[in-house]
């Protein structure tokens, strides 16, 4: 089993609204930039900001216009359902690369992107600007039932995309064009692929009966993908249920699985970020508390050695 430790609970200088704690409870992906680490939330507007080198409370960035309502039902019916957050290399209008929240494509207003612009220091510098994902998304659908985007990662040239599955539905790595994507992006058009996007179905395994579903995903430098999984007890991408446990993996870059392995305790891991070090690949997660009363929690972990899938 891999070996977890708590770092902190992800709370903020004050909450998304008047009426929702200080705190991230729904942490949903992750990324590190320099000293800064960027989390977003499924059930928010908002972008968090946390300083990796102290426990100070978290800065909000807006990402959406307009307050979501408090209520469970209403507000997973009207949230963006944010559970991607990438890292894009420099492009046009970015000469410093920018972040990309990605919607997960479960529902029809799911289906929507925000990039924000980053300066040398790997601060926000611009102000977030909508992308409508419809187009690349539904040219997924025609291959994939019950679309769940929950990671991205950029690898070999391609944007590399992580459908999480459930009981119902099999995971996905989703290989498509980096270079047209990013142009559009660049052009301010709507994205879409020149060509179809490449589907390749993957198995986890599972826990106590419950399949591992891809939850994030990273690219590493030796070509390897290491992704998060969680075994969560339902049979749609729309409800949430019971979590039986985490793990962490590497693919290759065809989707194999080269090596996976359980946590040591049962949290519901959600984001990741990677560091190479000379003791092993240095990992910092973030987990959904499935509870808007409940703050979500920073993990670290390290990786000496995984053994074969």
């Amino acid at each position: 089993m891999i070996h977890t430790q708590k770092i902190r609970e992800l709370h903020l200088t004050h909450g998304t609204s008047e009426s929702r704690a200080p705190f991230i409870s729904a942490a949903s992906g992750l990324v590190k930039v320099n000293n800064l680490l960027y989390v977003v939330a499924d059930d928010e507007h908002h972008l968090g900001v946390f300083s990796a080198g102290d426990a100070l409370p978290g800065e909000l960035v807006r990402l959406f216009d307009g307050t979501l309502p408090d209520k469970s039902k209403k507000r997973k019916a009207q949230k963006p359902d944010l559970e991607t957050l990438l890292l894009l290399p420099t492009f046009a209008g970015h000469p410093h690369g920018a972040l990309l929240a990605m919607g997960s494509g479960s529902k029809p207003n799911r289906d929507t992107g925000v990039v924000l612009g980053l300066d040398a220091t790997g601060n926000v510098n611009s102000a977030p600007k909508l992308i409508d994902l419809g187009l690349l998304y539904d040219a997924i659908r025609a291959n994939v039932n019950d679309l769940n985007i929950e990671g991205a990662v950029i690898a070999a040239g391609q944007l590399m995309l992580f459908q999480r599955g459930n009981k119902g539905a099999v995971n996905a790595l989703i290989a498509c064009e980096l270079d047209s994507f990013i142009d559009d992006l660049a052009a301010n058009n709507v994205p879409r692929w020149r060509a179809p996007p490449v589907v390749r179905a993957v198995a986890l395994g599972d826990i106590d009966g419950v399949p591992l579903c891809f939850t994030d995903a990273t690219a590493l430098p030796d070509g390897n993908l290491l992704f998060t999984a969680v075994a969560e007890n339902i049979d749609n991408s729309f409800d949430d249920g019971t979590c039986g446990g985490s793990a962490i993996g590497l693919l290759d870059a065809n989707g194999n699985v080269k090596a996976i392995q359980r946590l040591d305790h049962p949290y519901k891991v959600e984001g990741v970020a990677a560091t190479m070090h000379v003791d092993g690949i240095h990992l910092l997660l973030v987990t959904d508390a499935d509870d808007a009363g409940q703050a979500a929690w920073l993990l670290s972990a390290v990786l000496k050695q995984m053994g074969p899938a």
